[in-house]
């Protein structure tokens, strides 16, 4: 094999790398504001009277786990 085809087989698989890695920061992040939701529920079930100040909380803990699947977003693109 020439050098010229193995160059362009790292180049593709290193951007493989990073939509992997983009991947898998979307899952977490999915995963993430899944719990993120359903605890704020169950605690909003348990004590209704505290609705307003979870809610804020909540707000907080998605836009947390939300900056990190961007996070990945860009470290996918760098890479």
């Amino acid at each position: 094999m020439s050098l010229e085809v193995l160059a362009q087989a790292q180049e593709i698989t290193a951007s493989g790398y990073g939509a992997i890695g983009y991947g898998l920061a979307a899952i977490g992040g999915g995963i993430g504001l899944g719990l993120v939701v359903a605890k704020n529920m169950e605690a909003t079930a348990r004590q209704p009277e505290l609705a307003g100040q979870l809610r804020t909380t909540m707000f907080l803990g998605i836009a947390f786990t939300e900056s990190l699947a961007l996070i990945g977003l860009v470290a996918g693109f760098i890479l």
